[in-house]
């Protein structure tokens, strides 16, 4: 590629970050439902647990699960990278630290499910609470990303 078509898919690059949050965002609720089915599968007994059964929802969850770890620290990354391209720097601030104490937080999360096959249930409840803390995370990070896209808008077509 030449400089000038990197130059001018520079600015653009700011926008592949929040796209592609909100579809991680979308898809972290849905990992969630899938582990709460799971759970309900697990507490439920007779006809209603072979019937729930039959939604592999733990095969879903950790798919899903493993799907959404890679993603997020791909994006996150990616995300930093982009503003590091356009600018020469990151810009410390609670949107950037909250990003980097989710990669954490969904890591850690991840990292509870040996411990969860084995039957502990304060890895499960511990995985449970984080992921519950990383829902609200991602729910202010989502809010706090489009500020940061339309600062972005304004200043390119301000």
């Amino acid at each position: 590629m030449n400089p000038e078509t990197i130059e001018a898919i520079k600015p653009w690059l700011n926008f592949i970050h929040p796209i592609a949050m909100w579809g991680i965002f979308a898809l972290t609720l849905y990992a969630g439902y899938l582990g709460y089915q799971h759970r309900q599968t697990r507490l439920a007994t007779g006809e209603e647990k072979k019937e729930l059964i039959k939604g592999k929802f733990l095969a879903r969850h950790h798919q899903s699960g493993s799907l959404l770890l890679a993603l997020m620290v791909i994006a996150s990354l990616g995300g930093m990278a982009s503003t590091y391209i356009n600018n020469g720097k990151l810009f410390f601030g609670p949107h950037l630290l909250v990003g980097l104490g989710m990669m954490g937080l969904i890591a850690t999360s991840a990292s509870m499910v040996p411990f969860m096959q084995k039957g502990n249930d304060t890895a499960r409840y511990t995985h449970i609470s984080l992921n519950a803390v990383l829902v609200g995370l991602f729910s202010w990070q989502a809010w706090s990303g489009v500020q940061i896209v339309q600062k972005l808008l304004t200043t390119m077509f301000g």
